[in-house]
């Protein structure tokens, strides 16, 4: 953090993590799901978020690995070359997914300026994503203090407030005897598991819940991290779960499954219900640009996020010198602009390679979720290896009940996070007829690229940061 700037709160650090994790942009997702979303966030909830939650939460607060985040952990259990991989592929994953928040942004807007060729005509949907994408990154070049002041008001008025208008609305709708689009009966609530599409979706539930250990390279500005640490993630853990849940709901009981657009499904949902109690088409338009609050705010903590972890990689000597340099509000400004060039690679790859419809957004999903897995199999792997070798080290938080305990927590972690990576490799069936081959072939390319990179670059640089 930058001289003189205060120590972040539990709450400023609170709203920066869920700015990372909570998706709005994705109610409409679970709500492809029907009533079986709830069945799938709460599983997603207890056995893959909770103990990402729990392991990043121990190892946050472990004396002397305050500083880079997952590269830390892993590097410190595994050794470097694993570490330079793990936050390698944690930096990278949101270069994609920063195109399906962008997506978001896109389609609610066109919702709101009543320009709909800006989210069907691909080449102004691509214009569209660069432009914002670059704004927001050039927000943060002022340092950590503009993105806590982004991520608040994101959070409690985009994300949160919204939220709850969205539910208190679709409370009130169901309550005055109004159709509801999907069933509540006794099997409307657990999956069939005989379909492979059933075990598909399970995949962008595993994405609403990925990014809880990326604040912790912020663990180092905070006013009391072994207190506010554990406190803020179990904050975000009971938050997230009922938020998504409520969200995905509200969206699957009054838009028709085939009237549901991924790109823009709340702004459906909430025009639905606003013009069902007698509102004017301006509040709907006025409430998609405020939930567009929420997804930048997601996207301005992601921007330094990773990148700040990327740089303890770099001053590490696993990346070019010039990857070290910072600005003075201590922005790692060349690994910020080198993320902002692959983001817009993949902008034009994903929206015109994809049409820019859902393929588009199924494909960066996936990616994403594949990459960033391969991540979260290295963190369980790493804290297995801590609890079994160096659990005497000192931290200020433990999950409690003993080493068994620990073990078990993370060993569940890693089995979901491996079944959801082989998972995520089947074509979802929303992506459309006959696509599916499409759909396989960037996403393998794509993966399978992006697994080679970090163990190149670790061959090339010694520990000084020079060509071998």
């Amino acid at each position: 953090m930058e001289r003189g700037t205060k120590k972040l709160s539990l709450i400023s650090f609170f709203a920066i993590t869920a700015s990372m994790v909570m998706t709005v942009y994705e109610y409409p997702t679970f709500a492809t799901s029907k009533m079986n979303l709830v069945f799938y966030l709460l599983v997603g909830g207890f056995l893959w978020f909770i103990p990402v939650a729990l392991c990043s939460a121990e190892m946050a607060t472990i004396e002397g690995w305050e500083k880079g985040g997952l590269y830390t952990w892993v590097s410190k259990t595994l050794g470097r070359k694993w570490g330079f991989a793990a936050i390698f592929f944690q930096w990278f994953q949101i270069t994609v997914g920063f195109i399906t928040m962008i997506y978001f942004i896109v389609g609610a807007l066109s919702y709101a300026l009543n320009w709909p060729d800006l989210n069907t005509n691909v080449w102004l949907k691509l214009i569209g994503t660069l432009l914002i994408f670059w704004l927001i990154t050039i927000s943060q070049f002022g340092g950590t203090k503009n993105t806590v002041k982004i991520a608040k008001i994101g959070f409690f008025v985009g994300i949160l407030a919204t939220g709850f208008l969205l539910f208190a609305l679709s409370i009130i709708y169901i309550v005055q005897g109004n159709p509801i689009k999907v069933s509540f009966g006794k099997d409307a609530w657990i999956p069939d598991f005989t379909k492979i599409n059933t075990l598909v979706v399970f995949v962008s539930f595993i994405l609403a819940y990925a990014g809880v250990e990326s604040s912790a390279s912020h663990v180092k500005d905070m006013e009391n991290p072994g207190k506010d640490y554990p406190m803020a993630i179990l904050m975000l853990v009971i938050s997230t779960i009922i938020l998504d849940t409520l969200g995905g709901a509200t969206v699957a009981a009054t838009i028709p499954q085939d009237q549901l657009s991924l790109d823009t499904g709340v702004v459906q949902a909430y025009s639905y219900l606003i013009h069902q109690f007698g509102g004017e088409e301006w509040i709907v338009r006025i409430i998609s640009i405020v939930i567009c609050l929420g997804v930048i705010a997601e996207i301005a903590t992601w921007v330094i996020g990773p990148s700040t972890a990327m740089l303890e990689a770099a001053k590490n000597g696993l990346l070019p010198k010039q990857m070290t340099k910072v600005n003075k509000h201590n922005v790692p400004i060349n690994i910020v602009l080198i993320q902002g060039i692959i983001v817009s690679i993949w902008a034009v790859v994903l929206t015109l390679g994809g049409g820019g419809a859902n393929l588009s957004f199924f494909v960066a999903m996936a990616l994403t979720v594949c990459i960033y897995l391969v991540a979260y199999v290295l963190l369980f792997l790493s804290y297995i290896k801590l609890v079994r070798k160096n659990d005497n080290l000192k931290r200020a938080y433990h999950i409690p009940g003993g080493k068994k305990v620990k073990i078990g927590v993370a060993i569940i972690g890693l089995f979901v996070s491996i079944f959801a990576f082989f998972i995520s490799f089947f074509p979802p069936n929303d992506i459309g007829y006959g696509k599916g081959g499409t759909y396989l072939t960037i996403l393998i390319i794509s993966w399978l690229i992006i697994l080679s990179i970090p163990f190149l670059i670790y061959k090339i640089f010694d520990e000084n940061g020079n060509n071998k």
